[in-house]
Formats: C-alpha cells, sequence, structure tokens
C-alpha cells in the first residue's frame, strides 16, 4: 500500500529511486445506502500548460473525449452506477510522452463530477468511499491514495488530485476541491470552451 495522503500534501512519484514511466489513476466511489438510486460520478482530467490552463479544448480529456491529442492522457469508460469494489473509474497517463520537450504540459489536474446532480438533486454528501489513487503500472503497486473527506457535502464536482512536474520530477498533489457549480464550473476555471 502507498502513501495515504491529506487535502493538500504532495509525493514525488518513483519506484525506489526510478521515476514513473506509466500510472493509472483511479477514481471510486459508493453511494450512500440512504441516498437511494444510482449515483453517475463521472472521472476527467485536464492537460494544462505552463499557465495551469488547458493546452485545448481537446486536452479536456472526459466519457465524450477519451484520448488526448497525443494519447499520453486515456480515459478507459464511463461507469453509471459506481458498483463493484476497487476503482470506478480510470484514467491512464504516460509520463514519458508528457514529457516529451513539445508537450509544454505543466499539470493534470483529475476531476469527479455528479452527472445531472441538479435534476435528481445529489450531491457529494450522499457519497461515501470516494478516493483517488495513483498506480504504477509496470508493478501494480499503488503509490498514493487520497480518500475525500465529508467537508464538500454540498458540491456537485470536486477537484480530486492533480500530477505536476516540479523540478523535473512527478509529483501528485491531493487537492479536493469542491464545487458548487458542477463541471461546468472546473472546466472553466481551467479555460475549458463548455460553450
Amino acid at each position: 500500500m502507498g502513501v495515504s495522503l491529506t487535502k493538500g500534501q504532495n509525493v514525488v512519484l518513483h519506484q525506489d529511486g526510478t521515476p514513473l514511466a506509466d500510472v493509472t489513476i483511479g477514481l471510486g466511489w459508493d453511494a450512500r445506502p440512504t441516498a437511494g438510486g444510482d449515483f453517475d460520478l463521472d472521472a476527467s482530467a485536464i492537460v494544462c500548460g505552463p499557465d495551469h490552463k488547458v493546452i485545448s479544448d481537446e486536452h479536456f480529456i472526459f466519457y465524450n473525449n477519451l484520448t488526448s491529442p497525443d494519447g499520453a492522457v486515456r480515459h478507459t469508460g464511463d461507469n453509471l452506477t459506481g458498483d463493484g469494489d476497487g476503482d470506478d473509474e480510470q484514467l491512464l497517463v504516460d509520463l514519458d510522452r508528457l514529457d516529451a520537450p513539445d508537450a509544454k504540459v505543466s499539470q493534470v489536474v483529475f476531476t469527479v463530477s455528479i452527472h445531472d446532480a441538479e435534476r435528481r438533486d445529489h450531491s457529494f454528501g450522499q457519497v461515501s468511499d470516494a478516493f483517488i489513487r495513483v498506480v504504477d503500472n509496470l508493478t501494480g503497486r499503488e503509490m498514493c491514495r487520497y480518500e475525500l473527506s465529508l467537508d464538500a457535502a454540498g458540491e456537485t464536482a470536486m477537484v480530486f488530485g492533480a500530477l505536476y512536474r516540479r523540478n523535473g520530477e512527478w509529483k501528485f498533489r491531493a487537492i479536493g476541491q469542491g464545487y458548487a457549480s458542477g463541471l461546468a464550473g472546473i472546466a472553466t476555471d481551467y479555460g475549458v470552451n463548455v460553450g
């Protein structure tokens, strides 16, 4: 088991001193038994440049755009219910490809939003056991995990965490920033054209 992070903490991603090349970002959640009905949470990634804004609209990776233009970030598909143990949705990240000289990537931000939250009257307060984790694809080892607390009860979208490059090393930061404005609010903050 890897490092258990708290909000705001970060960790360098390496295995025995060797930088990781490929990682899986796993996200999971369960609906509280008292919430009633299925919860459709959607994971997404925003690939950002040095200005911390999305590089292009095609660098917003979600269920309708599963792969970044360079193939470095790939969404494995939408889970409509969150049923089952383990990861409910995954994003695969090729860190070597993000390190390419022409990539201009400073960070990849990972979000989760509740689909149709306003109409269904859903919020993160009705979700339990929500987490994000980073897994080394070479060894299958979980490098770190951040479990969301209940301090975002009224929010409908969340920036869970981010992979970012600092001094030539990839790190992961646990963010846990909630949005009452849904995925559109997050996308707008990061410069994605949601019109």
